[in-house]
């Protein structure tokens, strides 16, 4: 009856096509309703998943950058990027586990037709960005134990991805604890890393809790530091994770999931931000090593994963390079891994589409794959290393949104004006290259201006009140609970707890 009355009331049909869960309860993980620690076990799992992508080689690469060039200095800003990324993934997850429907459904329920394209456009565009560092990363990584080209690298992850992802016909528990085995297995391998390339803990301490930005570079490479840590996907990835908890529908049940949520995620990206710190740190002490050769200080000056390997293995010893592609291995398979189950609900949710997994898995991956592929061919191991810095360069609350737009908004817009100036072009090139520049960022702010001022719909009711019970309640009457620390149910939820 539920069902039959969320249909007619224009809202989603179903979560059949849900790319993961099915429309049976009996699929998802049972949440106990009696009230107890051990609760926190059933949730487990989601974060761990979307904290792969504030460790994929795309983090890696600009964190070998910062450490090579700035040592220390930069570590602040993992710090303070992990901070608000538990602060966005936590209302990601409150919103999934309030509603019952993740951020994409939302925004085909919220935004008419045209809206909602463009806004499919642009996420699918993000999930490309962030995919592309995963795929070529784990490309290299196959390289650097295997000697497999590169090319062939980024087919094989392509591959190996959609043979993983099988793992969901057996259950979402199953992929979990595979990829808390991937992100435990990059943590130890760097902490081996960071044990025998000895950085100096005081300079490690004053990096991460004294802000800086010294020298000529240091805020571009403080920008990409921070879009690699700035996930887009990651607010569709986990708004949907956490739909696989039966959770009870009482506003007790709700607020608790939400504080596990919490404490969960605060957990994985702890664990994410002890790794990017790792990966700062042995770059910073093994590019300021004193007994560096002319050859390895070069690489030291335009650091990159595959540069990386050699750099370890001529400094720390053959045995450093293959830990370290070992780790990278691990970070781009888990992360292409998740990245293409951002684009599963991405596509699910903006677009309702209806089509088999296995399809949609297959599309989802030739998107990041094929420019993946044509650059590995045409520039080779070089040119898919730029191509991971270019990918990683990119709400929620207004602070963080603002600021994120904001310096992006600064960085390109002053790139844009050093390369019209600066270009050597001529006059007609650059009254050409500044018309369509600054129209496309002038649309760019309009589009967000109309996001931002228009008025919402109303919600809609997806059950009728005379099928409500105690312990179950329709999903959108329970959106005033002040989660996760409130002390007051507002509404008819009162009566019923």
């Amino acid at each position: 009856m539920a069902t039959a009355t969320a249909t007619a009331s224009g809202g989603n049909s179903s979560f059949s096509n849900a790319p993961v869960f099915q429309n049976s309860d009996s699929d998802k993980i049972l949440v106990s309703e009696k009230k107890s620690w051990k609760n926190f076990f059933s949730y487990l799992g989601p974060g761990f998943l979307v904290s792969i992508a504030y460790i994929d080689p795309g983090n890696f690469e600009t964190d070998l950058q910062s450490g090579a060039q700035y040592k220390y200095e930069l570590l602040w800003i993992i710090l303070v990027a992990s901070c608000a990324a538990l602060v966005i993934q936590s209302l990601a997850a409150n919103l999934g586990v309030v509603t019952g429907k993740h951020l994409a459904e939302h925004c085909r329920a919220e935004y008419s037709k045209v809206p909602n394209f463009m806004l499919w456009v642009v996420a699918e565009i993000a999930v490309v960005a962030c995919d592309i560092p995963e795929v070529i990363g784990t490309a290299f990584a196959l390289n650097m134990l295997f000697n497999i080209p590169v090319w062939i690298g980024v087919l094989l992850t392509g591959f190996s991805t959609l043979i993983l992802l099988a793992l969901q016909k057996y259950g979402i528990r199953k992929l979990e604890f595979l990829i808390a085995f991937l992100v435990l297995t990059i943590a130890l391998c760097f902490l081996v890393e960071l044990h025998y390339s000895k950085p100096d803990p005081k300079e490690v301490l004053y990096g991460l809790f004294v802000p800086q930005l010294k020298g000529n570079g240091a805020t571009g490479l403080a920008i990409s530091l921070l879009g690699a840590m700035v996930m887009p996907h990651n607010l569709f990835l986990h708004s949907a994770l956490v739909l696989s908890r039966k959770i009870p529908r009482s506003g007790t049940g709700v607020k608790e999931a939400c504080r596990y949520y919490l404490i969960e995620s605060g957990l994985a990206l702890t664990v994410a931000f002890i790794i990017n710190v790792c990966v700062i740190s042995v770059s910073g002490a093994v590019c300021n090593a004193s007994n560096l050769s002319p050859e390895d200080q070069a690489s030291c000056e335009d650091l990159d994963l595959n540069k990386a390997s050699f750099l370890l293995r001529n400094v720390v010893g053959k045995w450093s390079s293959k830990v370290f592609a070992i780790a990278l291995l691990a970070s781009g398979q888990s992360s292409t891994i998740t990245g293409t189950y951002a684009g599963q609900y991405v596509m699910q949710g903006f677009l309702d589409l209806k089509i088999r997994p296995w399809l949609r898995n297959f599309l989802t991956r030739c998107l990041a794959i094929i420019p993946s592929l044509i650059v590995a061919l045409i520039g080779g191991s070089a040119g898919a290393g730029k191509l991971i810095i270019i990918a990683s360069i990119s709400s929620v609350t207004w602070v963080i949104g603002g600021l994120i737009m904001g310096i992006n908004i600064y960085y390109l817009v002053s790139s844009f004006v050093k390369v019209i100036l600066h270009g050597h072009m001529k006059l007609v090139a650059i009254i050409f290259l500044g018309i369509l520049g600054f129209s496309g960022i002038a649309i760019y702010l309009a589009a967000i201006g109309y996001l931002v001022l228009r008025k919402n719909r109303e919600p809609s009711t997806l059950a009728s009140s005379n099928s409500q019970t105690a312990d179950t309640l329709p999903r959108e009457n329970i959106v005033n609970v002040q989660l996760p620390n409130g002390v007051a149910v507002t509404g008819n939820l009162d009566s019923r707890i």
